[in-house]
């Protein structure tokens, strides 16, 4: 039978911040391609149940672990226990993440320290553990099938287009993600010869819960009108982006950072008021 590279069958995935949003959206996804998936949650725990709960129904496991990932050890139990639970690791989303909209002026230290500490930090931590699995799943699954085609383990960080281009009150934010799109270049030249594959994925504009708590008279009719591509983005959407790069399909990427925004960061941010008032 011919390999097809796209599909997830047998692939283990842990995907963090998967009580909601972009990481419930991945978790799902990643389940419907084939995939047995750890889903990690900090406060989201009816939505983390809730994928569970799709995801066995769809014929796969799952399990919904709970965390903190401000501290270190919380970052190592979280793989650990994903891990034993699905017997091996494939593939880390790298999604959990906090914001805050703030003016440069008046961010505090614990501020600054909390949101350092889960956006980076904790991805640094989960992906070091996660490395450590993913070796020994490789020499497991070569000794299995020896003729066989795998890939290799992979890490997709999630990150923002804030990594890549300003916005007000985003100051300590988007530090975080410009981190993230840094060391995750770094660490995909480093995994090269351990055959495993960093890459990150920063969206733009996608709607999730948060935008119905921030605006409460958010309509999805305005959020089409931020995007140049015309609609905004759903969770689903990264989904697909977020199953291809843990396939085997994209076995030769590595060390991209990939803006997933419909257009946003391609267009120049310029107020042309009538032809020839360009400046």
């Amino acid at each position: 039978m011919t390999h097809n590279p796209y599909d997830l069958t047998g692939k283990l995935v842990l995907v963090t911040g998967a009580g909601t949003g972009i990481g419930h959206g991945v978790a799902l996804e990643l389940a419907r391609q084939g995939a047995d998936v750890a889903l990690h949650y900090a406060h989201s725990a009816q939505g983390a149940l809730e994928a569970m709960g799709q995801i066995q129904a769809m014929g796969r496991r799952a399990v919904a672990i709970q965390a903190d990932l401000d501290p270190v050890e919380e970052c190592r139990r979280v793989v650990d226990e994903a891990v034993a639970f699905l017997g091996g690791l494939d593939g880390l989303v790298n999604n959990a993440g906090i914001t805050f909209t703030q003016d440069f002026l008046d961010v505090s230290e614990e501020q600054f320290d909390h949101i350092y500490h889960v956006n980076i930090r904790g991805q640094y931590f989960c992906a070091q553990q996660a490395v450590r699995h993913m070796i020994t799943r490789g020499q497991d699954v070569r000794r299995m099938s020896p003729d066989g085609n795998w890939a290799g383990g992979s890490i997709v960080n999630v990150s923002s287009v804030h990594g890549v281009a300003g916005y007000p009150g985003h100051s300590v934010y988007a530090g975080t993600k410009g981190a993230i799109n840094a060391f995750s270049r770094e660490l995909a030249v480093e995994l090269c010869p351990l055959h495993i594959r960093v890459n990150v994925l920063a969206p733009g504009s996608i709607e999730v819960p948060r935008y119905w708590q921030i605006r409460p008279n958010y309509e999805r009719e305005t959020g089409n009108t931020w995007v140049p591509w015309g609609r905004i983005g759903l969770p689903e959407d990264v989904g697909y982006l977020a199953a291809y790069l843990i396939a085997d399909a994209s076995e030769y990427m590595t060390g991209q950072v990939i803006q997933f925004d419909g257009g946003l960061t391609a267009k120049m941010a310029l107020r042309i008021q009538g032809p020839g008032d360009e400046r």
